[in-house]
């Protein structure tokens, strides 16, 4: 017995997003040694790189961001870099490789992803705690000393300023641009907060694809509940219920991602293995956002506990 058997006439009826299959999805969970084999459906250069420890992801993910950022400026050209707060603790490798290599940053365009909004996209004021900008402000800009990116070339999805976002973008593209974007995997799979559930106000799934950005996005309720544990301390009534957020007419132009699941506890505790299983294994889906990444070149992070086994462990 268990939860797809249960489901009809509990409380979590309905509370899923409608386009799940959860059969289907507890199909993609399969075993550890199995999770670096390729789907039809990956692009060519996408693979998966495994991580032994918490320190061992930071430095690696760390590295390629560093990389990314050291190509661009050996070939001359501009880099725009659609950028999380989650995962972050790789931010301070990237600053370490840069400082060591000496790069300076100025050919970068930063466009944080996303940032907690009321329903009608408002925004804290960015040095609040909390904020997403000023974490990025701490954890990267600042850090970076005179390396860093210019003020003026770091975005913020504030509610006048990431409306800008696509046309920004596209010609920063059509100057030479890469454009690079830097995830993480969400409990219900969003990247960014663009929630699975926003799949059904879409007529065809190239109508979703175009979508660029949203103003104040409905949050799933799991959505909650991860923020509330990774980074509310628990304090569910602290999370707001509403993001701005890009979209798949976005990061789905990457020319290069970099992928981060990271989500382990302690004890044998995590909430993320469901998640990248379904990424790598579910086939691209707009109910399942995270499902298009493995489509695009790039490299997914990942610590090996999340693969598994995935399965019950009182802890």
């Amino acid at each position: 017995m268990n939860l797809i058997d249960t489901i009809k006439g509990s409380l979590l009826e309905g509370f899923f997003p409608a386009g799940w299959d959860l059969s289907r999805i507890d199909a993609c969970v399969g075993e550890p040694s199995t999770v670096l084999a390729r789907q039809a459906w990956w692009n060519k250069a996408f693979s998966p790189v495994p991580c032994g420890t918490p320190d061992e992801f930071d430095v690696k993910m760390g590295h390629e961001i560093a990389k990314v950022i050291r190509a661009a400026r050996k070939d001359g050209v501009p880099l725009a870099m659609i950028l999380p707060v989650g995962p972050m603790g790789m931010y301070k490798w990237v600053v370490y490789f840069l400082s060591e290599w000496g790069v300076p940053c100025d050919h970068v365009h930063g466009f944080n992803m996303d940032e907690w909004a009321d329903a009608d996209g408002n925004t804290l004021p960015g040095h609040t705690d909390g904020a997403f900008q000023h974490a990025m402000e701490q954890a990267f800009y600042g850090p970076l000393g005179t390396l860093t990116v210019p003020p003026a070339q770091r975005n913020f999805a504030t509610r006048d300023n990431l409306p800008t976002y696509p046309a920004k973008i596209a010609k920063l593209r059509a100057a030479g641009a890469r454009l690079v974007t830097v995830f993480g995997i969400g409990r219900v799979c969003h990247i960014a907060f663009w929630e699975p559930h926003f799949a059904a106000e879409y007529k065809s799934v190239d109508d979703w694809k175009a979508a660029t950005h949203r103003l104040g996005a409905k949050l799933h309720p799991l959505t909650i509940e991860q923020n509330a544990i990774t980074s509310f301390k628990s304090r569910t009534t602290l999370v707001p219920a509403y993001a701005n957020t890009i979209g798949p007419g976005l990061f789905l132009q990457s020319d290069w991602v970099i992928g981060g699941a990271d989500g382990v506890l302690s004890r044998g505790m995590q909430w993320q293995g469901l998640s990248f299983w379904m990424t790598l294994r579910y086939g691209p889906d707009p109910w399942i956002p995270s499902t298009f990444m493995p489509t695009l070149p790039g490299r997914l992070f990942f610590l090996n506990e999340l693969a598994g086994p995935l399965v019950a462990e009182c802890n």
